[in-house]
């Protein structure tokens, strides 16, 4: 999982990555026709967005955002020993339009609060995210951070394929200022 976040004076271009690859083989009971099942899951979301510094205080600064976020999911199962037929896989891909906000408040002159949302749809129901964190500032340019981020996505296409989830958990970073 990355981040970028490029700013011209008023202008912010933040982007988002986030790679997941769960996997898994387990054993099957012999009266099951396989010995063993391999899954495996991958997801990709790709979040671009563009907005504008609305405040841009020395203690605090909100942005308003507008972007997309683009997700590819590939699931598969392989029971073995491997037979005609025993191969099961399906993927998807969709976008949907996002808008949010980003608010930074300066607690001290070392301590930084971030809390940073969007919502949308388009292809999906609902697709929504909300992180906390927390920056100590350690030098000039470096600020580490850490906090908590929430996702849920409910995608239900014409087809059979359903994809209702809600991710969360802790996050670490650095923000490093190149200017």
């Amino acid at each position: 999982m990355g981040a970028l976040e490029l700013r011209y004076k008023r202008v912010v271009m933040p982007m988002d990555f986030m790679w997941i690859k769960f996997s898994d083989e387990k054993a099957l009971a012999a009266d099951q026709g396989a010995d063993s099942a391999d899954v495996e899951l991958t997801q990709t979301v790709f979040t671009p967005k563009i907005g504008y510094r609305v405040i841009d205080g020395k203690r605090f600064k909100a942005d308003a955002l507008f972007g997309i976020r683009y997700w590819h999911l590939k699931n598969s199962v392989e029971l073995k020993p491997v037979q005609v037929g025993n191969t099961f896989s399906a993927s998807d891909s969709w976008v949907d339009a996002v808008g949010g906000a980003k608010f930074e408040a300066l607690l001290t002159p070392k301590v930084v609060m971030t809390i940073l949302g969007d919502a949308g749809g388009g292809s999906a129901r609902s697709d929504y995210q909300i992180a906390g964190l927390l920056g100590l500032r350690v030098s000039r340019k470096v600020i580490l951070q850490a906090g908590y981020r929430y996702m849920s996505v409910n995608y239900r296409p014409q087809s059979s394929f359903v994809f209702d989830l809600n991710q969360s958990g802790a996050v670490v970073g650095a923000t490093i200022n190149l200017k």
